[in-house]
């Protein structure tokens, strides 16, 4: 019997770590369709052999046994069982482990999601938490790294306020263009604040280019050193064998080369070119705590832990309803059924 699975997409970084498992499930014979929700994303978005729905009736009909998300909220109305995939590895930012009482399955990455999750699981008793690795990296675990002709910074600032480092490093970043020794390639976050992207944008420098691709994990590939400040991509980076340099992360660790003050950026790049072999280890045990698994296999342990969770049962769940009521009037859909 073919089985039939939904992705939730909300954000238009959904999709680069959605596709991998999509493969997956067409590889089993089965089927996907995509639901996209809200002003970030569109329908262009998609591939031309890429099937999507419109409207809440054809999810109904269509009746998926389960919808993937990365983002924060489903659905509830949905049919299937709700699978929360996550959209980035970083555990350390404020709203991680938040249980908004509507995901059935939590796809963890590592001990370091997975362990804090098991814990809230016999908190809440109405999820399953099953360790799979993220779907997003499965495509790129046999990447065999070029030399480049100059060394390729990637600098991916997050867009929060609170952490970003765009305004702050600005000057440097041009400085270091105009310096000529580096290529310098920048992804913003689709979130990242206008104003703040034209600080970048009006710069001109043939050493200096800013990449609008919905997917960032290639660019990391080819980088020799990514900067950033506390986002997703820090963990990405890492996982890939990069170093990372980051400004005022919110909390430093020894698998990264941190610093507080904008003019010891060059310096920092420097180090990040020559790291020592304590660095090299710390880097390793790290990524052994956030994401272990390195075989390109997460969508398929995803998918196996779908059929689990359906096996044994979803658990009820609380009423929750002032946040039923809004996802329904976000989707203009208030009937009971």
């Amino acid at each position: 019997m073919i089985k039939r699975y939904l992705f939730f997409v909300q954000q238009p970084y959904s999709f680069a770590i959605l596709r991998p498992l999509q493969t997956e499930i067409l590889s089993r014979g089965n089927e996907v369709v995509w639901y996209l929700n809200g002003k970030n994303v569109s329908i262009d978005s998609l591939n031309n052999d890429e099937k999507y729905l419109t409207s809440v009736e054809e999810v109904k009909s269509y009746n998926p046994i389960a919808v993937f998300v990365p983002g924060n909220i489903v659905p509830d109305f949905f049919p299937g069982i709700k699978v929360q995939v996550f959209h980035g590895l970083e555990y350390k930012k404020q709203g991680h482990f938040v249980i908004r009482d509507f995901y059935d399955l939590y796809c963890t990455h590592g001990p370091l999601t997975t362990i804090p999750f098991n814990k809230l699981k016999e908190k809440h008793k109405h999820f399953e938490v099953i360790e799979t690795g993220w779907p997003k990296l499965d495509p790129y675990v046999n990447y065999q790294k070029v030399n480049n002709k100059k060394p390729i910074l990637l600098y991916a600032p997050t867009f929060s306020p609170s952490l970003t480092s765009a305004t702050d490093l600005v000057d440097e970043i041009k400085k270091l263009a105009l310096g000529g020794e580096y290529q310098i390639k920048i992804k913003f976050h689709p979130k990242m604040k206008q104003e703040w992207i034209k600080l970048y944008s009006e710069f001109n420098n043939d050493n200096f280019e800013i990449c609008d691709a919905d997917n960032i994990v290639p660019l990391i590939q080819e980088a020799d050193v990514v900067i950033s400040d506390t986002s997703s991509v820090v963990d990405e980076s890492l996982i890939m064998g990069k170093c990372v340099i980051t400004y005022k992360n919110s909390q430093p660790q020894a698998c990264l080369l941190d610093f507080n003050k904008p003019e010891m950026l060059a310096e920092m790049i420097s180090q990040a070119l020559n790291l020592s072999d304590e660095q090299i280890k710390s880097i390793r045990d790290y990524v052994s705590q956030v994401h272990p698994d390195q075989d390109g296999q997460s969508s398929s342990r995803i998918l196996d832990a779908v059929d689990k969770v359906i096996t044994q049962g979803v658990k009820k769940k609380p009423l929750n309803l002032v946040r039923k009521y809004k996802i329904r009037k976000a989707l203009n859909y208030m009937k009971l059924s």
